[in-house]
């Protein structure tokens, strides 16, 4: 994982905006109805170019493919692995319940979304199937890319994301659902290692299922099931050294209330179990901004690096870059070591097909504002002008 001894790095969490025929392609994939392979493979060629133009135009230093390529950040799983079928009755999330209002709103806005409440259960032994998908996905990035970025990184679900997710009726418990996928996943985890990549492992699960799966237990009971989570990215990503792993925490990508959200002190012991060299969570999110205070009860371990959000990523504000330059510096005060801050996003801009709540420009804007930001921070830790 690259480090800088002059500036602060930017990267961000992975999902960006996917154009109308590229998001079409996606959702009739996912559905099972026919489409045309070659006309796929043109549109991912075309979108993931953009996307990576945009973000090195942007100036970021760490970026990816975009996830142009998958219909959502873990609900295209079923599609690579046997034993999924039927319908999740996934119980939604806390403030949903409570405020119908919005869950009507999101249904207006969003009416056509890939399967995020409806997606299938686990109804069998689990298999991986075909190592080709990632496979093809990895070699287009690098193709295109060509070493445009410092260093490239490539997304993939935690277990724990895919269990309260995809809702487990075959095993005799959740903790042995959990091995299955954590045995499963490793298949795409070592992929993207052997690819030369920064494996991102997208974990919302260590803190949105506070108020998802796990809401009616209490918080001492819901860290003790994180670090069960824990365990299980820990045995998926086994062989992969720590700093070839970041780990992307966050409480949910919608705007909502966020009023049950659990503090960030009462997980970061456990989210520290975890055998990766960095941490991304989110601190921009107006329900968390205050979290750093959970870094200096419970400092970050010497050998991690934090990759905090310091813009997020359900408005389309675009956060001015002296904003940005004080997030950081925040948590360069925080963390006290300037080396170990990378600057990013609250969380992705593309997490599922036909639900991006940021409007395509907006966030260019807002992934250029980290760069200048950073730019800012830079020359005033450093002390002198940033190129």
């Amino acid at each position: 994982m690259i480090l800088s001894t002059d500036r602060i790095l930017t990267t961000h969490v992975g999902s960006l905006p996917r154009n109308e025929k590229l998001s079409d392609l996606l959702v009739r994939q996912e559905a099972g109805e026919a489409f045309d392979p070659a006309e796929m493979a043109a549109e991912m060629d075309k979108a993931v170019s953009h996307v990576v133009a945009k973000q090195v135009e942007a100036g970021i230093d760490i970026g990816n493919d975009g996830e142009q390529q998958r219909v959502g950040f873990q609900t295209y799983v079923p599609q690579r692995m046997s034993g999924f079928g039927g319908v999740s009755k996934r119980r939604r999330g806390q403030e949903f319940e409570e405020f119908p209002e919005l869950v009507a709103s999101l249904m207006r806005r969003f009416p056509h979304v890939s399967k995020q409440q409806n997606a299938p259960e686990c109804q069998n032994e689990l298999h991986y199937l075909d190592i080709k998908p990632i496979e093809n996905e990895l070699a287009r990035f690098k193709r295109i890319a060509d070493g445009q970025f410092g260093e490239s990184f490539m997304t993939a679900p935690s277990p724990g994301i895919i269990s309260s997710t995809m809702l487990n009726v075959y095993y005799d418990s959740h903790d042995a659902y959990l091995a299955a996928l954590a045995r499963e996943l490793k298949n795409e985890y070592q992929a993207i290692h052997r690819a030369g990549m920064i494996l991102q492992i997208d974990a919302p699960d260590l803190a949105m299922d506070r108020t998802m799966l796990y809401r009616d237990l209490d918080d001492a009971a819901f860290v003790k099931r994180v670090e069960v989570h824990i365990a299980a990215i820990n045995a998926g990503i086994e062989g992969i050294p720590a700093d070839r792993v970041r780990l992307h925490v966050c409480y949910g990508n919608w705007e909502g209330p966020h009023i049950h959200d659990v503090p960030l002190e009462k997980i970061l012991p456990a989210i520290y179990q975890a055998k990766v060299g960095a941490l991304s969570i989110e601190f921009s999110n107006p329900r968390h901004a205050h979290e750093y205070a959970a870094l200096k009860k419970h400092p970050l371990p010497k050998d991690m690096i934090l990759v905090p959000g310091v813009v997020e990523t359900t408005s389309n504000f675009v956060e001015h870059p002296e904003v940005v330059a004080r997030r950081i510096e925040e948590a360069v005060r925080t963390v006290g070591d300037r080396e170990r801050v990378i600057a990013s996003t609250d969380c992705g801009f593309g997490t599922f097909t036909n639900r991006e709540w940021v409007i395509e420009p907006a966030v260019w804007l807002k992934l250029k504002s980290i760069r200048e930001g950073a730019d800012i921070a830079s020359s005033r830790l450093w002390g002198k002008k940033v190129a």
